[in-house]
């Protein structure tokens, strides 16, 4: 990426190397702080890592077509992630690049307590209520060493927070309502915690075991064999040639980088170190650019066919098919990246943007002619999914179409075609193939996701064993009781009559905004999996108690846990883009934030009225045959029409510079079209005409602003 001057190698779009090694060496430090520090080990030590890492990863490629006894799978998995966190992780950042003594102890101790678990066979599972001495110490070893993994792959805040969860279990007897219950004791706790398929083997571990892991490695095969820098430079020939050019070249770009990135952050860190000379010279100023690059990266979390990790945990959470949610996730990802794209094109007329010449690698038909396949294995997924098959089985046909179609170009081919031809040592060449390099990036790739839905699955056993979850959406339902009746209140003296729908519609709204703000202060401070899981075993049932449909309020979890990513006071993404850029980190945020703004609201629509689960597409495919397309194509045409309406607003710009009326009556107009009931879209709909004809009839303000 850079020479040895410090300044960055020409790639496609730049026209000046502005970004230097200092600069991608701080990006690289948010990408750590997300997802951990590793060790860089050489030698026969880094050879061994490779070799377990490549072996985890045919293990996990033949348990997707092999039946494996769920507990074996689980076990395993958590086997080979333990094992390589503590020989990859150092323990401080200061003791990296080296494993010591009490690292193999810790690897160890993990292989011998899930060894205890996997040798035990049934008598093992059957005993977990009544657990012996030595089945409590195995347990309690467990726990601590997945603490101490989380740990090192996230920091401290998830530990400390698990930490929290379980002794609320043991203390619980002591709190007082609503918080109290039974209370439980050591061997009840690491009963359920080790010897059940409720606590660290639970859900969360589920999915990882399955189909995130299967993912990570699909990404790997994409990324070694070449479909980034493909997607990058396919965006650079598309979008050229406008002065909205460099945006949009920026926001279709991080679409496409989803699949091979999985990573909001790793995403905008590439994008970042390509793109942002680019969009200096559109005009863009620092906290701007890297507030787009930030609002692009995490927009890969949320894209189909390859969402985040969250998105699995959605599909085992509700029993549905992982085709369902990214059906559901397909209308909302649209208004996102439309969103981006107003906002983009509502920049190079405030600005006055400069139209540039991006510099592609070559002709958008050329590349699409010499790397089109690129775009086979993602289209298989869904493919495969529509015939019948499982999410597990159709990525792992997806990864094998990937692997295949790699041989259509000689640069891109995962196995070096001198293999074939008998030049060279095949063993070395193999071992140095993109092949061997992707099944050890697969599950390398999966090991910080893994360790923190091993740390979440004590907390969903927790709450499973407590009835935490219903407790706490009691005690919300309290404050939005009390909230709405202190409205109504008001109204009334106002001279609105309150009615008990009315109630129900101010209490569902004071619900979804408390939910969405957990889910935004828990975000701050874990990753989007983890935020998800913990929001939507505590926080969901709230708003299904109210008649939110179950998989329209985990979306809504999930859309705003990903959202966290960058929301202020703190967010990586918006930090690592404003080490690329040099722009000031906090300022940089909240240009991330204003950037994604219109489309912070289009989640409440899924919770606040049924017709918005049009945007979800009824939640799936079987609903689809007799679902209300015109209800769905209103509501989708108001949402958009609300996030154009907000991207005005929040920008001061709609034809022409706003004044401060017009201004307020677009943020207005957006909030009635983003809550799905006709009154307020009618409402919505004739302010925004009202702003339109003011734009027109006055004939000052056209000028384009100064950035």
């Amino acid at each position: 990426m850079s020479d040895n001057n410090g300044r960055s190698q020409h790639q496609p779009g730049q026209d000046t190397a502005i970004i230097s090694d200092d600069a991608l060496k701080k990006a690289e430090e948010y990408i750590e702080e997300e997802e951990g520090a590793t060790n860089r080990l050489t030698g026969f030590l880094g050879t061994f890592v490779a070799v377990v890492a490549v072996v985890m990863s045919l293990f996990h490629l033949y348990a997707a077509v092999a039946i494996m006894p769920t507990h074996v799978l689980r076990g395993i998995h958590v086997a080979f992630v333990l094992f390589l966190v503590f020989l990859l992780f150092p323990i401080a950042k200061r003791l990296r690049n080296r494993v010591y003594w009490w690292d193999w102890i810790n690897s160890a101790l993990a292989l011998a307590v899930m060894g205890y678990m996997l040798f035990g066979g049934d008598d093992f599972l059957e005993r977990s209520t009544a657990p012996t001495i030595l089945d409590q110490i195995a347990g309690m070893m467990l726990i601590v060493l997945v603490l101490e993994a989380v740990r090192r792959c996230s920091g401290w805040i998830m530990p400390f927070i698990v930490i929290l969860f379980l002794v609320y279990a043991f203390v619980g007897a002591h709190l007082p309502p609503p918080w109290t219950h039974h209370g439980m004791d050591v061997g009840r706790v690491v009963g359920h915690m080790y010897m059940t398929l409720e606590g660290i083997f639970g859900v969360p571990v589920d999915v990882s075991s399955s189909l995130i892991i299967m993912f990570t490695i699909y990404g790997a095969f994409l990324q070694y064999s070449g479909a980034g820098k493909f997607f990058i430079d396919f965006s650079f020939a598309a979008m050229g040639g406008k002065p909205a050019g460099a945006g949009r070249t920026v926001v279709l770009a991080s679409f496409l980088l989803g699949g091979p990135s999985g990573s909001g952050v790793a995403t905008t860190v590439t994008l970042g170190s390509v793109a942002y000379p680019m969009l200096v010279k559109a005009g863009y100023g620092k906290d701007a650019a890297g507030g787009l690059l930030a609002a692009g990266g995490i927009g890969a979390i949320i894209s189909p066919p390859v969402l985040g990790a969250a998105a699995f945990l959605i599909a085992e959470f509700l029993k549905i098919s992982y085709l369902d949610v990214i059906l559901m996730a397909t209308i909302p990802t649209l208004l996102y990246y439309f969103a981006l794209f107003l906002m983009v094109e509502i920049d190079a007329r405030k600005f006055g943007m400069k139209r540039i010449d991006i510099a592609a690698a070559d002709t958008m038909w050329n590349l699409t002619r010499q790397f089109g396949f690129h775009f086979l294995s993602l289209v298989a997924i869904i493919i495969f999914m529509l015939l019948g098959f499982s999410p597990i089985l159709s990525v792992f046909w997806a990864t094998v179409v990937a692997l295949v179609t790699s041989f259509l170009h000689p640069s891109c081919a995962l196995i070096p075609y001198d293999v074939f031809r008998g030049k060279g040592p095949i063993g070395r060449l193999l071992w140095n193939s993109g092949l061997v390099k992707a099944l050890e990036g697969g599950s390398v790739g999966v090991l910080n996701v893994a360790a923190t839905c091993a740390a979440a699955g004590l907390i969903v056993g927790v709450v499973t064993l407590t009835g935490l979850g219903l407790k706490f959406s009691s005690i919300m339902l309290q404050y939005a009781d009390s909230g709405s009746r202190g409205i109504l209140d008001l109204l009334a003296a106002m001279g609105v009559a309150p009615t008990p729908a009315l109630l129900h519609d101010v209490k569902l709204l004071l619900t979804a905004i408390f939910t969405s703000l957990i889910v935004w202060i828990v975000g701050l401070a874990v990753p989007v999996t983890a935020s998800y899981i913990i929001c939507a075993v505590i926080a969901a049932p709230a708003l299904i108690q109210l008649g939110v449909a179950d998989f329209a309020a985990h979306m809504f979890i999930f859309y705003y846990a990903v959202l966290s990513e960058v929301s202020p006071p703190t967010a990586l993404s918006p930090f690592a883009a404003a080490a690329i850029t040099g722009g000031d980190p906090y300022k940089t945020t909240l240009q991330s934030w204003k950037y994604t703004l219109p489309a912070f609201l289009v989640p409440f629509m899924f919770v606040l009225d049924p017709s918005g689960l049009g945007l979800l597409l009824m939640g799936s495919f079987k609903k689809l045959a007799g679902a209300p397309w015109l209800d769905i194509s209103i509501v989708s045409i108001t949402a958009m029409i609300g996030i154009a309406a907000l991207a005005a607003g929040v920008q001061g710009w709609m034809f022409k510079k706003t004044a401060g009326i017009e201004r307020w009556l677009l943020i207005i107009a957006g909030l009635a079209l983003v809550y799905p009931k006709a009154l307020l879209d009618y409402i919505g709909i004739a302010l925004m005409i009202v702003v339109i004809v003011m734009q027109k009839l006055r004939k000052t303000g056209s000028y384009a602003a100064t950035s």
